[in-house]
């Protein structure tokens, strides 16, 4: 690729990015053509800092993207396709995201955060990038042969989703991501196989929207349980925004938050803090990790810190649940 004569943005310098005219509202789009062009792909500046890579089937278009220099970029897209973004990793300094019909995202860490953009409507954004960030795209015809006829995929009138996630979604993006990177020897039957699934999940979420209203007296339902219980596992050592449970169980915030004390007895965050040491107890039985080792494993950046929620939480330091083992 071409190196630009432009001169770099510095990592450290402020990045102001320019206005963006005001996104329009949704129009219904237009039908679109059998194959998705190259020109209906998302537009990154500058276009030097990314490699691409991508492969294509008639009704999807899949598009493999790594940002290759901790330089700002912008991005911005719109089509008569729908889109599904999955990024591998993403982190960024500062920056911003809208899609239109919903607010604008400052979201700093956004690995796994899924984003879905039906045809018609905008995204756009910019990126100060804390790491290099790997993404993969999806542009789905809504007329495409690959939709199950019996789900009347071009009917639905899809609801656009910024930074959300949903497992099984992010699974079977993953495995047709795979399949592009691996395009010598890609098995075209089985990513069509995955590209119908995608459809589904895709219907599938769309007609979870309905689902935000104020949960009954009882609590969240078992779904919601599940689902924000397995998220807390799966990310136990991060830092776990309340907003994100939040969206997981399709609930507001304070909704949420009274939710969840109905249904598992302490607030998200000390439900969380639980889980976390006992994730720790897990790991300290095994005599080969130290204390220092299993502190970082369960999200604490500090030793100290580690033992002083431990103890709050068990009566003991890590050291001396430990020695009680034997």
């Amino acid at each position: 690729m071409a190196d630009s004569a432009e001169t770099t943005l510095n990592q450290s310098a402020p990045f102001v990015p320019p206005a963006a005219p005001p996104i329009a509202d949704f129009h219904p789009p237009a039908r679109p053509h059998p194959d998705l062009e190259s020109s209906s792909l998302v537009d990154i500046s500058p276009p030097e800092i990314v490699r691409r890579h991508s492969a294509a089937w008639s009704g999807l278009h899949v598009e493999t993207i790594q940002v290759m220099r901790h330089t700002p970029f912008e991005y911005s897209f719109r089509a008569p396709c729908h889109l599904l973004i999955a990024p591998e990793l993403g982190e960024r300094y500062d920056g911003e995201t809208f899609v239109a019909g919903l607010p604008r995202s400052t979201l700093r860490d956004f690995t796994h955060k899924l984003t879905f953009v039906p045809a018609g409507h905008d995204i756009r954004g910019w990126h100060r990038p804390r790491a290099l960030a790997r993404t993969t795209w999806f542009y789905i015809d809504p007329r495409g042969p690959l939709s199950d006829p019996a789900l009347r995929f071009d009917e639905i009138e899809f609801k656009p989703r910024l930074f959300f996630y949903d497992r099984d979604l992010l699974e079977t993006a993953l495995k047709l991501k795979s399949q592009v990177e691996n395009s010598g020897s890609m098995h075209r039957q089985y990513a069509e196989a995955l590209g119908i699934v995608l459809t589904h999940e895709l219907v599938r979420i769309n007609g979870d929207a309905g689902l935000r209203e104020p949960v009954s007296r009882g609590g969240l339902a078992c779904w919601q349980q599940k689902r924000v219980a397995a998220y807390i596992e799966e990310h136990v050592a991060d830092d776990i925004p309340l907003a994100t449970l939040a969206e997981l169980a399709r609930l507001s915030p304070f909704h949420f938050s009274r939710s969840f004390k109905r249904s598992f007895g302490m607030p998200p965050q000390r439900y969380h803090a639980h889980r976390r040491i006992e994730r720790a107890k897990q790991l300290l039985a095994n005599r080969e990790l130290s204390v220092t080792a299993i502190a970082l494993y369960t999200g604490f950046s500090e030793t100290s810190t580690f033992t002083a929620a431990f103890h709050r939480l068990t009566g003991q330091t890590p050291s001396r649940y430990r020695r009680n083992l034997d």
